[in-house]
């Protein structure tokens, strides 16, 4: 199994930054552009709810890990900082809870296994299965 794990400042413009690793590392596992495509919009929607969702200011960092398996990619997003301090500037993130509900149930159609919860050090977490 490879493993590849990075961390991302919270602030929403790397989100691009981590679609393109979601798309190269699926794409380099043999996965299809539809499932590429499932596994970014998934990991955009985890990331966007670990940094942002139900805080007054996004997380000042996360963290993305993907392990590589024949036949499948373990993806986990976890919550990696002590504080959500840098501001929000955009309108809709007033509204996150109801926002946040949408993002869970994307994630929970384009994936095959999804877990929310915390990780051993106790701080949130999305866990993501795709399978071939």
């Amino acid at each position: 199994m490879d493993n590849l794990k990075f961390i991302i400042p919270g602030k929403p413009e790397y989100l691009t930054m981590v679609r393109l690793a979601i798309s190269s590392i699926a794409a380099t596992a043999g996965f299809d552009l539809e499932a590429v495509e499932d596994m970014k919009t998934s990991v955009c929607e985890a990331c966007k709810n670990i940094s942002c969702h139900g805080y007054k200011g996004f997380s000042d960092k996360y963290e993305v890990e993907c392990n590589v398996a024949p036949g499948y990619i373990e993806i986990r997003v976890k919550d990696d900082c002590d504080q959500h301090t840098l501001a929000k500037t955009c309108a809709p993130c007033h509204n996150c809870p109801s926002e946040g509900d949408l993002g869970i149930y994307v994630i929970e159609s384009l994936m095959s296994d999804v877990e929310f919860g915390r990780a051993e050090d106790g701080r949130k977490q999305i866990k993501m299965v795709k399978r071939k």
